[in-house]
């Protein structure tokens, strides 16, 4: 192993003399303390190492090991339902050793090695088999199946498996290679900075449904798509990323808290295990990795957090599982980056941040993707990328904001004004975009309506004609506008108070399905196209606007499932009966 001892201290940067062997990424430990960091630099024989826990107390001439492996994870039954801090330690082992403050140099296992598994094989002896292909199933939760797969590099057949309970490290199988025997275990590691490999990458053709209206109507994204939702302080962030990690349509959730205050990560923390999954009635925690990395902690594991996140999710993505991570936020992982780009004295880019801000954002991000996996079988696993930014002041043109946009295909832009009038989610349907509508409109098409794009599109540009419109309105008044304009703007609210507005914590309005946004969709275009053909017909607007049947429409996304169409065809036909009976009076 390569030694060397401390040269200088600078915060969470230790510079050690004598690394002439050690490889950049190598896992270093630092003193007697056996403090964890990673070489992120080398000059000659001195390296850089940032250090994933507080330095204070470290001086010059205290020892410095390298372990010459890289930054990894362990990978194997126990990662469902356990909560990591940013380099895979398990916090509540943690606890149970130092209480409830971290301790520094505390070793503890990523995976429980006491705890034993039921493996279930689903090969036998002399099968050929190479990297990914699935030898047996561990049942890891009551929803999750986890499947036992040959790691990567390893190709030959199989010369003994046997069922049984073991533990992490034990061998469950042994696989003749050309290189001599390898053992199998139930666990397997992977370095953080390089990604999974697979067979090929697949275009995004099918959306991510999340049962959220402004989401799947507006601005979908696809199945293994990658999208950042910017927005400032108190504009409702968490709560989307917590509706989409509870609705969409995924079977593992790993949701990585970068940065983020103590007291919202205490929040997820404690409303994850009490979340109801609505697919299996069981607790959304046995689907879920938590990955808790709060500000507070020590900033270079901040920086490591998120590789660690999305390695997890690439090894269930390759089991053939629809994976949904999300990293909130990055910006606390760009400030990461900035302040330990300053300490090794690099030349700052844009607003302090180092000039590889970009590259390194779009190495994360395109980890994503629905692809076909390793192995003889091909599985179609999908990884979706959610990634939430915080710009200081909520300015969009900052750095971080547009390093992102150039990368992601989906931008949910939140507006702070929407939010201060309560309406949520506070996504203007104005600046947001999705860039995924293309590929996955014929989709909507076959499995939903065949009208679906036209009705969302009649939707939209509505609401673009009430933003000019309203220009109007602020200059002359509303009176300025003809009946027809006038109509629109009714129509145009009720888009967005009835459409687009949606209660999280209503036990109905928290979920809409596909079948209730095009019924929803129908009934806003057929009051507008109705009333406006009675407006033609000679019926008063006023008479119109004030139709009793408009807060049967508004309310409709209260309506049960299984009562949908009942109700729709019964609020279609008094719209009918109302409007005809508007035709040929005089307003009032």
């Amino acid at each position: 192993m390569s030694k060397g001892v401390i040269k200088k201290v600078a915060g969470p940067l230790v510079i050690a003399e004598g690394m002439r062997d050690a490889n950049m990424y190598d896992v270093v430990r630092v003193s007697e303390r056996r403090l964890i960091g990673e070489i992120i630099e080398m000059h000659g024989d001195q390296a850089s190492i940032q250090v994933y826990e507080e330095t204070s107390g470290l001086g010059p001439g205290e020892a410095v090991e390298s372990m010459e492996v890289p930054l990894s994870v362990e990978l194997g039954p126990g990662l469902i339902t356990s909560i990591y801090d940013g380099i895979q330690r398990p916090l509540d082992d943690i606890m149970k050793v130092s209480g409830n403050n971290l301790k520094r140099g505390v070793e503890v296992p990523s995976l429980k090695r006491d705890l034993k598994w039921e493996f279930v094989p689903c090969a036998k002896v002399g099968d050929e088999v190479e990297a990914g292909d699935i030898i047996g199933t561990v049942e890891e939760t009551v929803i999750v199946s986890h499947k036992i797969m040959i790691p990567y590099g390893i190709k030959g057949t199989i010369k003994s498996i046997t069922a049984g309970t073991y533990t992490v490290e034990e061998t469950v199988a042994v696989v003749e290679t050309a290189d001599g025997d390898r053992e199998i275990t139930l666990m397997q590691k992977w370095p953080v900075r390089k990604g999974r490999p697979y067979a090929r990458k697949l275009p995004p053709t099918m959306p991510l449904i999340t049962g959220q209206r402004v989401v799947d109507t507006f601005f979908p994204i696809a199945r293994g798509g990658v999208a950042a939702v910017p927005g400032p302080f108190g504009s409702g962030k968490t709560v989307i990323q917590h509706q989409l990690a509870k609705w969409a349509e995924a079977d593992i959730v790993v949701y990585i808290g970068c940065g983020e205050r103590g007291n919202e990560m205490t929040d997820v923390l404690n409303e994850f295990p009490e979340l109801k999954d609505p697919k299996t009635g069981h607790s959304l925690m046995q689907r879920t990795v938590l990955i808790a990395n709060t500000s507070d902690m020590p900033v270079a594991a901040r920086e490591a957090s998120i590789y660690t996140g999305i390695t997890i999710a690439e090894y269930f993505r390759d089991m053939g599982y629809s994976v949904a991570l999300m990293a909130d936020s990055t910006s606390r992982w760009a400030e990461a980056l900035r302040e330990m780009s300053g300490r090794l004295e690099e030349m700052p880019g844009e607003e302090g941040y180092p000039a590889y801000l970009g590259s390194r954002l779009a190495q994360f991000y395109e980890r994503a993707g629905s692809v076909i996996t390793l192995g003889k079988d091909g599985r179609e696993g999908a990884l979706s990328v959610i990634g939430a930014v915080s710009p200081p002041g909520g300015d969009i043109s900052e750095p971080v904001s547009q390093a992102t946009l150039r990368i992601v295909k989906v931008f949910w832009g939140l507006d702070s004004a929407l939010a201060y009038k309560r309406h949520f989610p506070a996504i203007n349907w104005l600046t947001s975009y999705s860039l995924y509508l293309d590929n996955i409109s014929g989709w909507f098409k076959d499995k939903v309506a065949p009208d679906w794009m036209e009705d969302r599109q009649k939707l939209m540009s509505l609401l673009q004609d009430e933003a000019e419109l309203e220009e109007i309105v602020k200059m002359v008044g509303m009176d300025a506008l003809s009946a027809h304009d006038r109509l629109k703007m009714e129509a145009a609210r009720s888009i967005r108070e009835d459409f687009l507005h949606q209660n999280s914590f209503h036990e109905v309005d928290t979920y809409s399905s596909l079948k209730k946004q095009l019924l929803m969709m129908r009934l806003v275009i057929a009051f507008y196209e109705q009333c406006n053909e009675a407006l033609d017909n000679g019926a008063g607007i006023n008479a119109l606007l004030k139709l009793p049947v408009r807060e049967k429409i508004g309310r409709y996304k209260y309506t049960l499932e299984e009562q949908l169409d009942g109700e729709y065809s019964a609020v279609l036909e008094e719209l009918s009966k109302e409007v005809s009976d508007c035709c040929g009076k005089e307003d009032f």
